[in-house]
């Protein structure tokens, strides 16, 4: 498998949650796990995000390298990866399922897709955040019989195509993974059964209120991308 797929986390003082995420990397059950590219863009963390991340060179290939905003982060690993698959993932999410990786690899090679994701659960949330990533999924669901929908916590992309769309637009300032998965044609787009845990940290920073306002101005605004590139205060407010 390493010499098909690449991993490339966005990270900034992510502590806490890198380690959580990287053991659920060594639990996968493919083949070649071990001596897979595991890519951590570094956005300058002060906390010891680098240190702990290297602590896991013993078990998965990690390296760390230079990063910034997420879609900065995320094109800086995709282009050192020689690989077919990209697997892009949010530093807070951990793979619960040992199967997930193994299983979205194979959807990919069957189908010949071009972008493959997975459904989002909350990690300790309460009735609200659950009900938040429900209607995520949902959508995502919808998407994938009108107009792709993922969101970087989970994307398994084919490298080739993935720069043929442009990889991630580095100017817009939220939402840059609905930009790039809305390229993507329904027919090679699947949600591969399971899902990835994250936490509600987003929903207690901004609140669950302007959460679904901002999800609800993104499908309103799906034809204008230029709207993703003025600032909503996002990145500013939701950093922990």
């Amino acid at each position: 498998m390493q010499d098909e797929l690449t991993i490339v986390i966005p990270a900034k003082n992510e502590v806490t949650m890198l380690p959580r995420l990287l053991a659920s990397l060594c639990r996968q059950d493919c083949e070649g796990m071990r001596r897979t590219r595991v890519l951590v863009a570094d956005a300058g963390s002060t906390d010891g995000t680098v240190e702990v991340a290297l602590t896991f060179r013993d078990r998965l290939a990690v390296e760390v390298i230079p990063g910034g905003l997420p879609s900065v982060g995320r094109n800086a690993g995709a282009r050192m990866a020689t690989t077919r698959y990209v697997l892009f993932l949010d530093a807070d999410v951990e793979l619960t399922e040992p199967t997930l990786l193994r299983r979205a690899l194979w959807t990919m090679r069957r189908r010949e897709l071009h972008l493959a994701t997975t459904n989002i659960a909350c990690r300790h949330g309460g009735f609200f955040d659950d009900m938040l990533y429900a209607g995520n999924n949902f959508m995502q669901y919808v998407g994938s019989f009108l107009k792709p929908f993922a969101t970087g916590m989970f994307m398994l992309f084919e490298r080739e195509v993935f720069w043929k769309l442009g990889g991630f637009n580095e100017r817009a300032l939220f939402a840059e993974d609905y930009l790039l998965s809305k390229g993507v044609a329904t027919s090679r787009f699947r949600i591969v059964k399971g899902k990835v845990l994250t936490t509600n940290r987003r929903f207690r920073k901004l609140g669950h209120g302007r959460m679904v306002w901002m999800f609800f101005q993104t499908m309103l605004h799906s034809w204008d991308d230029e709207y993703f590139l003025r600032d909503r205060g996002y990145w500013g407010e939701a950093e922990v």
